[in-house]
């Protein structure tokens, strides 16, 4: 039978290195999106495109495999475009 102390502290690792693995992921993806935007400046082109966030979201809840519900992904990805937006200060 296992220590329910290690396995505590086991669970908190984990938690604790997914935590760090979704800081890098936001990261990077801001990394990524302000090179986007940059190109995108310099064609003329905006930067928000409504139907690309919309694909976006499809293919995320089409990829979600729970336990995340729909809700709860659909505020993620909220707030996830609207920190790129206050991180990066744009919007169109």
């Amino acid at each position: 039978m296992t220590d329910p102390d290690a396995r505590f502290e086991e669970l908190r690792r984990g938690i604790a290195e997914n935590d760090r693995a979704i800081v890098a992921a936001v990261n990077a993806r801001l990394r990524l999106v302000a090179e986007l935007w940059r190109l995108k400046d310099e064609r003329g082109t905006p930067r928000l495109d409504p139907e690309r966030e919309a694909r976006l979201r499809a293919g995320l809840r089409e990829a979600n495999e729970g336990p995340l519900s729909t809700d709860g992904l659909d505020r993620l990805v909220d707030e996830l475009l609207e920190l790129t937006k206050r991180e990066l200060g744009g919007t169109g």
